[in-house]
């Protein structure tokens, strides 16, 4: 059903650009007619004024044939002079919006007005245009949130080190003291390391279109590796974690499906409430895995969740949180690659991400 509506479609897009190509293969023949026109009643007009009077027949039809071709040429050149800038009006304002994205000016938009902008492929030149426009201004703007969330997650952490290691260094502390301020440099470089690893991942896989390494593993065994590596995390909050599910095994890349558990789990307990559940659950049907990993607290707002997917996009724009907007992004490259999907429901307190996976990647 789908393929034959696309058919349809495509069809529909062919009919409507030959029409506009008939269209200006029209124009370009009234010009050459009114050309042809034009040098024709010239020539009657100077048969009427008698220019060609006493000039033998041969040389007086050799005159006129060249005329006829002359006076075409001439009027056919200055009317496409004249004319010609109606046509290549639209083309001058796409080519002129072109340069203008080039230049960096996302905010560039274009319309057509008139009976250009009636026809369907002008309307459609329009769409794909301004829809071009605004995701280049929406990456750009990402771009600069995340420049300045980026320096603001490495700034503090970089000065927390700094101003503790002065204070070790100045001495007259208690051993508590100094205990405190170590554990304080170890945690804040914890976080810079955390920081600096998402990154690297996301450098490793973005520009990655086919899916390597894979092997079959324990799934379950998987997921609960990903909780042990993050228990100090959840265990500081008081999270209790709930996980149901039996053992299943998969085939994919085991060292990018890693990063998924680990970026999830950490988000889960990072936007928990404290003392509250984290859930993860595996279901089994025919062909895929659904993993859900769920968190109670506080709902991601409306407006923020078409973005949070997005590389360097950040829900918590006060940096009450840490991170650096790029979990979620390698979360959902990784799951394209196992030609698989990411969706979540955000509402009632209650946040749940949702992967689901083919059981083979090998056919």
């Amino acid at each position: 059903m789908k393929k034959s509506k696309s058919i349809k479609i495509g069809l529909q897009e062919q009919t409507q650009r030959f029409s506009l190509v008939v269209l200006l293969a029209i124009v370009c023949f009234c010009v050459l007619l009114i050309a042809v026109l034009l040098a024709i009643g010239l020539i009657f007009l100077l048969i009427r004024l008698k220019v060609f009077e006493g000039v033998p027949q041969e040389i007086r039809m050799s005159n006129i044939v060249l005329i006829l071709i002359l006076t075409s040429a001439v009027m056919g050149w200055a009317l496409v002079l004249l004319l010609g800038k109606i046509p290549l009006k639209p083309i001058n304002k796409l080519v002129n919006g072109l340069n203008s994205l080039a230049t960096g000016n996302f905010k560039t938009r274009i319309s057509y007005k008139g009976p250009l902008g009636n026809h369907p492929t002008f309307h459609e030149i329009t769409e794909s245009f301004n829809k071009l426009a605004k995701e280049l201004e929406s990456t750009e703007m990402l771009r600069s949130d995340f420049i300045n969330n980026f320096s603001h997650e490495f700034k503090t952490p970089i000065v927390s080190i700094a101003g503790f290691a002065k204070l070790l260094k100045k001495g007259n502390l208690s051993e508590e003291q100094k205990i405190q301020y170590l554990d304080a440099i170890e945690e804040e470089s914890m976080r810079l390391s955390y920081m600096a690893t998402n990154i690297l991942n996301m450098t490793k896989i973005e520009n990655q279109e086919i899916l390597t390494d894979i092997t079959e593993f324990n799934l379950s065994e998987q997921v609960r590796f990903a909780v042990l590596l993050l228990e100090e995390k959840w265990t500081k909050k008081r999270i209790e974690l709930q996980l149901d599910f039996e053992e299943y095994m998969i085939e994919a890349n085991e060292e990018l499906l890693k990063q998924v558990w680990i970026n999830l789990i950490d988000n889960a307990v990072k936007f928990a409430s404290a003392s509250a559940t984290v859930a993860l659950d595996i279901k089994d049907t025919e062909k895929t895995f659904l993993i859900s990993v769920s968190n109670t607290g506080t709902d991601i707002p409306k407006e923020k969740q078409k973005n949070i997917f997005h590389k360097f996009y950040q829900a918590d724009e006060s940096h009450a949180q840490e991170g650096n907007g790029i979990g979620l992004a390698i979360v959902k490259k990784i799951a394209d690659l196992h030609n698989g999907k990411v969706s979540f429901q955000s509402e009632n307190g209650l946040t749940v991400f949702t992967v689901e996976l083919p059981k083979k990647q090998r056919s």
